[in-house]
């Protein structure tokens, strides 16, 4: 179900690996945190939309790839940490956005929550949908609500992550390895859509740096 990348991509197989650097660890978490302040107080100055659109154009052809490596390493429950997480999601929707409508919808028919509504993906999902979604995501984080923006996100990683365990399920039998795979990839989205929940209580009480 693996589809062709659009481009050369700074990812390894393993969606969510971090990336490792010679940079000194202390210095890397500085440059996390500001670049990341940096970036949303760029932005949000005025919240000019040729601004916003050119920062998810960016995002969407090229990706931001330079910039989030230093994200990769931040803590959690940081700006640079959910900033981080955003753009893996966006990344996995546009480069595997087959497939990730697929999961999309398996983990909307099967979850018994709110959390398709609240990722606001209407049924059946498509990757033009989901690529869509993502976009909106990336608006709202520079020029929205990034409460808002982060909550819809982790949403998604909920919905798409019942998804994969529901097509790992299906595929133990005759597909083990992509079975295994997609149990992995469950676990982390998992663990995003968390993180990305406690960041957007975080900025909330504007306790998120």
């Amino acid at each position: 179900m693996a589809e062709h990348f659009k481009r050369p991509t700074r990812f390894s197989n393993d969606w969510f690996a971090r990336v490792e650097g010679d940079v000194d660890p202390a210095v890397r978490l500085q440059l996390a945190s500001e670049t990341a302040q940096a970036l949303l107080a760029r932005v949000r100055s005025g919240a000019d939309p040729e601004v916003v659109e050119r920062i998810v154009r960016i995002a969407r052809d090229d990706g931001i790839d330079t910039v989030a490596e230093l994200w990769s390493h931040a803590r959690p429950h940081s700006l640079p940490g959910a900033l981080w997480r955003v753009n893996l999601l966006h990344a996995l929707v546009t480069q595997r956005a087959v497939e990730s409508a697929l999961l999309y919808q398996q983990g909307a028919d099967a979850l018994p929550t709110a959390a398709p509504v609240v990722a606001g993906v209407a049924a059946p999902a498509t990757p033009e949908e989901l690529r869509a979604l993502s976009e909106t995501i990336l608006r709202g984080v520079f020029s929205g609500d990034f409460a808002l923006a982060l909550e819809r996100a982790a949403a998604f990683a909920t919905v798409t992550a019942a998804g994969a365990v529901e097509a790992a399920h299906i595929d133990e039998s005759t597909h083990p390895q992509r079975a295994s795979e997609r149990t992995r990839l469950a676990a982390s989205l998992t663990d995003i859509a968390g993180d990305l929940r406690v960041c957007a209580r975080m900025w909330r009480s504007e306790s998120l740096v």
